[in-house]
């Protein structure tokens, strides 16, 4: 099994920043992909951004590009998610989730949510 967790959300301000932080541990692997989904009320949960094992491969959703930045530290199986110019509309519950490529086209494990919320 693995256990993922995230951290660090909190109530910022439009304009402003923080950097969410995912830990996996338990039978993980470093090759396993890692991504960052967010759910606002009332919408549907959406993928926000992701990274492969190396993290020479990346994804942004639209709404986020130039803004967010995903990153990984294999030696810690920790992913980081840093969000910069933050709006009101980036206020959401963000989940940490992660899988074994070899294994599964659907992410697996799942953290249980660290909110987020811009005021304006």
């Amino acid at each position: 099994q693995v256990q993922v967790v995230e951290s660090g959300g909190g109530l910022v301000q439009a304009g402003g920043s923080l950097r969410l932080s995912c830990a996996a541990s338990g039978r993980t692997a470093r090759w396993y992909e890692m991504a960052w989904f967010r759910q606002a009320p009332g919408k549907e949960r959406e993928l926000v951004t992701a990274i492969n094992w190396s993290g020479g491969s990346t994804y942004y959703a639209d709404s986020v590009k130039g803004r967010f930045t995903i990153s990984r530290d294999n030696a810690k199986n920790t992913a980081y998610l840093q969000m910069n110019a933050l709006k009101p509309s980036d206020t959401a519950v963000y989940y940490c989730a992660t899988r074994d490529p070899q294994l599964s086209h659907e992410y697996d494990y799942w953290g249980q949510g660290t909110q987020v919320t811009v005021s304006s």
